[in-house]
């Protein structure tokens, strides 16, 4: 609907000028051009550059996220394989705090815990 618009704006537009045909035919022409700019630009269209570039950054981050998504899909069947997929993850050991150290600390220390066993049975 909109774009119907601005072409009927723009062909009233060029009507205007083509009666005021006083003008040669460049200066009718540059008339017409600037009349038809305009409508484009309203239109937000993009040049075939701009397209042309967007399409390049779009199929790259697809490559870019089907890398990842192989990726992940292999992380996930290594941590199957070692056992530590969620629900199979080896139960941590219970948290005592030591002199009044918070829940944070000792969310903390066991996060540590944990990630240095799953590097050391990545490495093992």
């Amino acid at each position: 609907m909109f774009k119907n618009d601005v072409i009927g704006r723009m062909a009233q537009q060029i009507g205007e000028r083509l009666q005021d045909a006083s003008h040669g035919p460049e200066e009718l022409q540059k008339s017409v051009q600037g009349v038809m700019r305009g409508a484009f630009d309203r239109m937000e269209l993009v040049s075939r550059e701009d397209f042309d570039i967007m399409m390049d950054v779009l199929t790259r981050t697809r490559s870019r996220v089907e890398s990842l998504e192989k990726q992940v899909i292999a992380l996930e069947a290594l941590l199957e394989k070692q056992g530590l997929v969620a629900g199979n993850a080896p139960a941590a050991e219970p948290a005592t705090p030591v002199d009044d150290e918070g829940e944070a600390a000792v969310a903390k220390r066991e996060a540590a815990s944990h990630a240095a066993e799953i590097e050391r049975q990545r490495d093992a």
